[in-house]
Parts: structure tokens; C-alpha cells; sequence
């Protein structure tokens, strides 16, 4: 891995985290409003984020979650969806269509979170799957442009 590579990653994880910290109070919760989910977008444009994503993840929950598996199920997670983004990548060109794939990735997959919460809160399982994903929906739309925007000054596929 080169330098540039590991240092770019570094500071995703960094920043997921830090934005993790300021609203762990919504991060955390049944309606699991994560607003560095739309990290999760930066894979659209180069699949090596995908460490720095996932680390960010890790360690946030490792540090910030009330469910202490959820440095492992959560981040399992998360693992699951960019995998499902980067492999369907060859099939879906152009990069909003990419990013609602990775949208609708993250939201169908938060049924691992409602097991999660159902198995260690006894939140019922598609109430959480619901309130889970309506969040997570939530996050990644608004994302969406967030990123695209961000994309156009800073060119995220030459940063790594």
C-alpha cells in the first residue's frame, strides 16, 4: 500500500470519527441517524476507502457504541454493503447510480443492526429494521449531493 494511500485512509477514519463523537446521541439510537454514514460514498469513486471507512466504523463503535459487539457486528455491516457497492461497480456506470446502489446496500442491510438491537436491547426486529434503515436511508440520500459536490473540488478518485 502506498504512503499517500494509507495517509488519505487515515484521515477518513479520522474524520468518520470525529463526526461520529459530535452526535453520538443520534448515532447510537433506535432512528440510528449516523451522519458519517456518507462516508460510506467515497468508495463510489475509489474502492480503496474502503480501510479507512471500515476502520472508522470499528473504531467508533469500539470507543462510542453502548453494544460492545457492535465493533464487530456493526462493522461486519459495513463490510457487507461496500462489498455489494464495489463488486456491482462494473455493472452500474455512472456515479449516482452507484451511490443509490450503495444507498439502498447500506439500507437493506441494516436488518444485521435490527438483530443486533433485538438481541442485546430487545428491540423488536423489523421495528428496528425500520427505524434502523429509515436513518440510514436518510443519511445516505442527503449524502448523495454532499459527496457529488465535495467530489468536484477535491477529486476523490486521485486522492488515494
Amino acid at each position: 500500500m502506498k504512503l499517500k494511500t494509507l495517509v488519505v485512509n487515515g484521515i477518513v477514519a479520522a474524520l468518520y470519527i470525529a463526526v461520529t463523537f459530535f452526535i453520538q446521541p443520534l448515532a447510537f439510537m433506535n432512528v440510528q441517524f449516523r451522519v458519517s454514514e456518507i462516508f460510506n460514498h467515497l468508495v463510489v469513486f475509489n474502492k480503496k476507502y474502503m480501510i479507512g471507512i471500515v476502520l472508522g466504523v470499528f473504531l467508533s463503535n469500539l470507543f462510542f457504541s453502548p453494544i460492545k459487539y457492535d465493533m464487530f457486528i456493526g462493522t461486519g455491516q459495513s463490510v457487507l454493503a461496500l462489498a455489494i457497492t464495489i463488486l456491482s461497480a462494473r455493472f452500474i456506470k455512472g456515479v449516482w447510480g452507484q451511490m443509490i446502489l450503495n444507498s439502498i446496500a447500506f439500507t437493506a442491510s441494516m436488518f444485521i443492526i435490527a438483530w443486533e438491537m433485538q438481541w442485546f436491547n430487545g428491540v423488536p426486529f423489523f421495528f428496528g429494521w425500520l427505524t434502523a434503515g429509515v436513518g440510514e436511508l436518510a443519511v445516505m440520500l442527503i449524502g448523495m449531493p454532499v459527496i457529488y459536490l465535495i467530489n468536484k473540488r477535491l477529486h476523490f478518485e486521485k486522492q488515494v
